[in-house]
């Protein structure tokens, strides 16, 4: 069960490889890509972890 998707997994690293040889379109996607991530913060994180898995709120200091 441990390398059920193996076969899948080389196939991928495959296309990867193919597409890195593809200079300007490797470039394109890593830049579509990084454009299309989402603000990351630590605070932003912690916040919906504690609103949505620990349903907890936060206690505002005195």
């Amino acid at each position: 069960m441990l390398l059920a998707d193996y076969e899948d997994y080389i196939n991928c690293q495959q296309r990867v490889e193919a597409l890195y040889k593809e200079q300007e379109e490797w470039t394109r996607k890593a830049i579509l890509n990084v454009a299309n991530m989402g603000k990351f913060s630590s605070d932003r994180t912690i916040r919906e972890y504690a609103e949505e898995i620990w349903d907890v709120k936060p206690v505002k200091p005195r």
